[in-house]
């Protein structure tokens, strides 16, 4: 049976860079054979959610956490830091008791 993960990974700040790196590590989870949901970088999209606007930002928080349901883990890429974002879905991570794994893909910097 194909895992479920909640893929958590840095989206702010160099969000061109870490839209890419976000990609790999999707790549990486598929390659694993897991089903990843990255819904930072889902929600993100064009036309989607604006990241910028508090209220849109919550409201794509909440939809990706709500995922934590059905999750059989959540996994932190950690090769560019943790981030404020991703530190939040650790913390709802342990608090639902749901396992986490910090990976790195190797050959990226902070």
């Amino acid at each position: 049976m194909t895992r479920l993960v909640i893929l958590e990974s840095p989206y702010a700040g160099d969000v061109l860079t870490n839209e890419t790196y976000g990609r790999e590590c999707l790549r990486d989870c598929l390659r694993r054979g897991e089903a990843p949901i990255a819904s930072h970088l889902l929600y993100t999209q064009p036309g989607v959610l604006d990241d910028d606007v508090p209220d849109e930002r919550a409201l794509g928080i909440a939809a990706g956490l709500a995922w934590g349901r059905v999750a059989d883990a959540t996994v932190v890429y950690t090769d560019r830091g943790i981030s404020k974002g991703m530190l939040e879905g650790i913390e709802h991570a342990k608090d639902a008791g749901r396992p986490i794994e910090y990976r790195v893909l190797g050959g990226w910097w902070s």
